[in-house]
């Protein structure tokens, strides 16, 4: 048994096994996430494309939704590794998690930052638009 090669009690090991479902059901829900945005995408393109308004703006309106996705999704992934990790680490697991950590925080500023790039442009081409 398990428990008892660990030296656990019941009470601890029901603890990690609801961990890890629990990191389970987030990471299912990144997957989900991710999922959902790309068909969202998918759809938004075959739209623009059948109704002839397939254009770089557009293109850019698309890809920035579904980065915005992208982005969630990886903050789920993150929180689910975070959680694996707070059960049982080992030093080869806390730097397994900081090397990923370290690559999605980079990942989520550079989307989020073209995010809040292409959203200034599209504030100021409204604005000279209506002057």
């Amino acid at each position: 048994d398990a428990i008892s090669e660990w030296g656990l009690d019941a009470a601890l090991a029901d603890k990690f096994n609801l961990i890890a479902s629990l990191a389970l059901a987030i990471e299912c829900g990144a997957v989900f996430v991710v999922a959902f945005g790309a068909l969202q995408a998918m759809a938004a393109l075959l739209k623009a494309i059948a109704n002839g308004q397939a254009t770089g703006l557009e293109g850019r309106q698309i890809w920035l939704r579904f980065a915005t996705w992208i982005l969630l999704g990886l903050e789920f992934a993150l929180a689910a590794d975070i959680l694996r990790t707070a059960v049982a680490p080992t030093w080869d697991d806390i730097s397994k998690l900081a090397v990923i950590a370290t690559i999605r925080t980079m990942l989520n500023y550079f989307l989020a930052k073209d995010i809040m790039a292409f959203d200034k442009s599209q504030e100021a081409g409204s604005e000279g638009g209506a002057a």
